[in-house]
């Protein structure tokens, strides 16, 4: 049997597999995005149970097989729970998953993407910052991780939109949710995110479609 590899990183999805198995999709820091099943995760008591549910960050002890890696173990040090309680957060925190699911890739180097996840679920839980704000940050952060954004906003605005544009793409990720924006400035921020993010993804998430039932 192969050693057993240490990956600090996510779980951005989880499936039932078999009677009592789970497939999971995890983004991690030294391997980028990596497929791994949880033998026996969905028996009661089972130590895996909670490790394999979608948001679980920490270290993940695994099995590297042919096609898969295997889950042994993990030390979880964040489950973010508190999103449950909250539905428009969760539908946010799910769209983030979705979007970093969509952006990672396998041998890739996933510390970006994930200090960016880690970072953003964090800033949902904080009710001073607008989830919509949130998710603006995120998704033009993820675009410069990925190398697809102008340096300026792709159409005019005002010195402060402006300038938020640009924050974000400099600002370290320790540093990315320190502000807060007006009404006005939110809008053109928001339709600047909109236009570079139609640009250059084209895909549809479902997680979307659920927000946008949600505040219709």
């Amino acid at each position: 049997m192969r050693e057993c590899v240490e990956l600090t990183g996510m779980v951005m999805r989880s499936a039932p597999v078999g009677e009592y198995d789970k497939r999971l999709v995890l983004l991690t820091r030294e391997r980028g995005k990596i497929t791994a099943f949880a033998r026996g995760a969905r028996r009661p008591g089972s130590r895996l149970m909670g490790p394999s549910r979608p948001f679980a960050f920490g270290t993940f002890k695994l099995y590297e097989g042919r096609e898969a890696y295997n889950l042994q173990d993990a030390e979880i040090s964040r489950y973010f729970e508190e999103l449950a309680s909250d539905m428009e957060g969760a539908c946010y925190g799910q769209y983030f998953l979705e979007l970093g699911d969509y952006y990672s890739r396998e041998n890739m180097d996933g510390t970006a993407l994930l200090l960016l996840l880690y970072q953003s679920l964090r800033a949902l839980l904080r009710p001073e910052l607008p989830d919509r704000l949130v998710r603006r940050v995120f998704e033009l952060k993820s675009m410069v991780i990925n190398g697809e954004y102008t340096e300026k906003p792709p159409q005019p605005v005002s010195d402060s939109a402006a300038y938020a544009w640009e924050y974000v793409i400099c600002a370290p990720m320790e540093k990315l949710y320190t502000f807060v924006l007006t009404p006005p400035v939110m809008e053109e921020f928001s339709q600047c995110v909109q236009i570079n993010f139609s640009r250059y993804v084209d895909k549809e998430f479902q997680s979307l479609k659920i927000l946008e039932m949600l505040s219709a």
